[in-house]
């Protein structure tokens, strides 16, 4: 019976395994980024359409929802018929800003509310 030497068969396992463990790290941590931002932006989506529904200015609404919004965001405004609907659209950076200019990925928020009755 011949032994064969398998010394380094782990080793080199571990090398073909290596790159998908790191590929799969990297995916999970940008679906939370993704996840990250769209919760901010449904934040900053429903404060802007609260402060604007409690007689607000569109300009201190839609500064609100900036300051709330994640960077680079865009926050907009309207209102008819009794409602004010705000919008805001947020670029996925990525975790740790990784490939932060390849940022191509958008996530949309939308929040409605009643205007209140002015007294």
């Amino acid at each position: 019976m011949v032994r064969r030497e398998e010394s380094g068969a782990v080793t080199a396992e571990t090398a073909m395994a290596l790159p998908l463990i790191a590929i799969f790290a990297l995916s999970m941590a940008w679906l939370v980024s993704i996840g990250i931002t769209d919760v901010r932006a449904i934040d900053a989506a429903r404060e802007t359409a609260r402060a604007a529904a409690r007689s607000d200015s569109a300009a201190e609404a839609t500064s609100l929802g900036r300051r709330v919004a994640p960077a680079g965001s865009s926050v907009s405004l309207a209102r008819s018929g009794g409602a004010v609907v705000a919008r805001v659209r947020s670029p996925v950076r990525g975790p740790a800003g990784l490939f932060g200019r390849f940022a191509s990925f958008h996530v949309n928020a939308e929040a409605v509310a009643a205007e209140e009755p002015s007294w």
